[in-house]
């Protein structure tokens, strides 16, 4: 197993973790729908909240956030759609972005609430 592969686990498991503790409902992870891919997806109160995990190692240069492009956005946009058809929901949607930075024996979580909003085409 990889080093990023592992790092990517362990903060989603972190972020699990986090999520929880401010009272959100965890539905799915690592969903899949042939090449699409969720990492989280929870509600917070009516909400419906699809969850990008970055986790990094200190020795990275760019900030984990900044590996959300807008390429990986239209990416997650398409992939929420999906799984919002497959299940039949019909309630407000929205995306937040958890980094994490591991330090040794430390870790940084920033919770981006809200941190995109999906393109209009």
């Amino acid at each position: 197993m990889s080093l990023a592969f592992e790092l990517g686990r362990k903060g989603e498991e972190l972020a699990v973790e986090h999520l929880k503790s401010i009272g959100y409902q965890i539905l799915d992870l690592n969903w899949f729908s042939n090449h699409l891919e969720l990492d989280i997806i929870a509600k917070d109160g009516d909400e419906l909240v699809i969850v990008e995990v970055k986790a990094r190692g200190s020795d990275s240069y760019e900030h984990p956030s900044e590996a959300v492009s807008n390429k990986k956005i239209r990416f997650l946009v398409n992939a929420a759609e999906a799984y919002i058809l497959e299940k039949d929901l019909n309630c407000d949607t929205r995306f937040d972005v958890i980094s994490i930075i591991f330090k040794g024996k430390t870790t940084e979580l920033e919770h981006f609430i809200n941190a995109f909003y999906p393109p209009v085409n």
